[in-house]
């Protein structure tokens, strides 16, 4: 069985603050990544209210598939970075669309996949112009940390339970 695998961690320390890529992180249950601008420093567990971005509170933390950046950059020459993401977890060889509602492992964390992290206006204001029409519908997923661990560069992403075979990408549809 192949599992995905990450290939970088990013963390800002406040909203548009540049990024910075550590080999590891630590993952804290319902409040984020340490140093992280989306961590829950408030007393108790992060409050979990719906809606959409920042006031939503639903967040600890966010993935993308690096597949989708290079995808980004063959279909519209708009070459995005990892760090440039704004994404914590970018992994490669699973896709991450169908975790939504799903539990999943990530180094040795548990995540819930929340909903998709759709590209918004304030990351195309940081990045570039056209970056939301590239990246909608695989611009990532917001995930809930539900058992917190460390995460580590090279650490395997796969479902806490069987892996489906359509969330594992093989070699051939990644390199298209």
């Amino acid at each position: 069985m192949r599992h995905g695998r990450i290939v970088s961690l990013h963390i800002a320390g406040a909203p548009g603050a540049p990024t910075h890529s550590p080999t590891r992180a630590t993952a804290v249950t319902g409040r984020g990544l340490e140093g992280d601008r989306n961590y829950w420093a408030g007393q108790g567990p992060r409050p979990r209210k719906r809606g959409t971005g920042r006031a939503s509170g639903v967040c600890d933390i966010t993935l993308i598939e690096y597949e989708a950046l290079d995808a980004l950059t063959r279909e519209t020459g708009i070459e995005l970075s990892p760090a440039e993401c704004r994404r914590n977890v970018v992994c490669r060889g699973v896709r991450l669309n169908p975790l939504v509602g799903a539990t999943f492992q990530v180094g040795e964390t548990v995540l819930l996949g929340l909903r998709l992290s759709e590209p918004c206006a304030r990351l195309e204001q940081l990045t570039r112009p056209g970056l939301i029409r590239g990246l909608i519908h695989r611009g990532g997923l917001r995930a809930e940390i539900l058992q917190g661990g460390l995460i580590r560069v090279g650490d395997a992403v796969h479902p806490a339970s069987a892996t489906p075979p359509d969330l594992l990408q093989t070699e051939r549809r990644s390199s298209r």
